[in-house]
């Protein structure tokens, strides 16, 4: 029998990581299925023949999207040719709409099954897409749990399976073991800086950071601070923004979920990371700052109360949220003062952030999905 072959397409790092859990857990059905795409060391690992690489892919923003627009744009021309030219037995999409999108009504066009891990947040803007979701998506599989209803309201297709960062969110040190690794003092507020996984975010909000925790410094005695560099990310233009700022900060090589359950506090980019941060019940802020441009475009559309998909979960605001010009030294300083200054506060946010855990399905996400997509098969 002919191996059964899938293309398998993430945008950015947080897909890289549930797509190579993904390709793992249809492995352990079916050793023998093979897998291209596009993705990042994660997915590779997993086994998928890379066609391109997300680091490459992944950026915030109308504007932002610009500059890297011909290199994207190729490597769509390349998949729908690939398409075309050899089909696949199935397609699976992991978010990354714009691109993804298009992509899927190519391979309906030719035939091949669908299936979309991961919804494109059309609930919260640019609902017009759910149009082109029902023509072109055999399967929808979502992992928050008021998509379910949304997707079905539409009449589309769709399961929901639980957060697959239920499987991978966990710490594998105590404290104290990783203070010491960290090099980390017990008796100093640590803070967890987390500016992203995309070079444009990182570029844009962690001078910003850096500028808080300089503040920071000169109101709270000790305190120390730690960042983890996104395994998408270059560790060199990471070390480039921080070279001009005066400020001690332990840099580590990802070992994100380590980082984040041993701070009192982080701030942290909107995004994947700070469902992470939740999950580990971390107090947090958290930033979202992008061009002028995206971001007037983005509020004509954008429909929902929240930006973070933490109090968009918990139905209200559960962590500050910090947008564009909010997003300053001075306010993300004094957001994060206050949680490590003002116990209650702390404490009334893990108790919140413990309640997100509960809203998000069992674990086992990945190997739900896997058993759908070889269903498909």
């Amino acid at each position: 029998m002919t191996a059964r072959r899938v293309m398998i397409v993430a945008g950015e790092a947080s897909g890289d990581l549930h797509g190579g859990n993904l390709v793992r857990a249809m492995h352990r059905i079916d050793p023998d299925i093979r897998f291209t795409g596009v993705g990042g060391k994660q997915m590779q690992r997993a086994g998928v023949e890379l066609l391109a690489d997300v680091a490459d892919m992944a950026v915030v923003g109308l504007t932002e999207v610009v500059f890297r627009l011909r290199m994207i744009l190729g490597v769509l021309r390349r998949l729908k040719a690939l398409l075309k030219r050899d089909p696949p037995d199935l397609v699976i999409l992991i978010d990354y709409p714009d691109f993804n999108l298009p992509l899927a009504r190519t391979a309906k066009k030719c035939g091949v099954k669908v299936l979309y891990y991961i919804s494109p947040q059309v609930w919260a803007w640019r609902k017009g897409r759910v149009k082109t979701i029902r023509e072109t998506v055999d399967r929808m599989v979502v992992i928050l749990p008021f998509e379910e209803k949304f997707y079905r309201d539409a009449g589309i297709d769709v399961t929901f399976v639980g957060h697959p960062l239920l499987d991978e969110v966990r710490k594998k040190y105590e404290r104290p073991e990783a203070l010491k690794r960290f090099g980390l003092r017990e008796e100093a507020v640590t803070i967890a800086v987390l500016p992203g996984s995309r070079r444009n975010e990182v570029a844009s909000l962690l001078p910003e950071m850096l500028r808080a925790c300089r503040i920071l410094t000169e109101r709270i005695s000790p305190i120390q601070f730690i960042l983890p560099i996104a395994g998408t990310l270059d560790p060199a233009f990471v070390r480039d923004i921080l070279q001009p700022f005066p400020i001690r900060i332990n840099v580590v090589p990802d070992e994100i979920y380590d980082v984040i359950a041993v701070a009192d506090a982080a701030m942290v980019a909107s995004g994947t990371a700070t469902l992470e941060t939740a999950l580990l019940e971390t107090p947090m802020v958290v930033l979202y700052k992008i061009s002028g441009i995206s971001y007037a475009v983005g509020r004509r559309v954008i429909c929902v109360d929240h930006i973070s998909l933490v109090n968009l979960i918990a139905g209200r605001t559960v962590v500050p949220e910090l947008i564009q010009a909010e997003a300053n030294p001075e306010r993300i300083a004094a957001e994060v003062g206050q949680i490590v200054t003002r116990r209650e506060k702390a404490r009334e946010m893990r108790a919140a952030l413990a309640e997100i855990r509960e809203k998000l399905g069992t674990p086992g996400a990945s190997q739900r999905t896997a058993q759908i997509a070889c269903g498909m098969l």
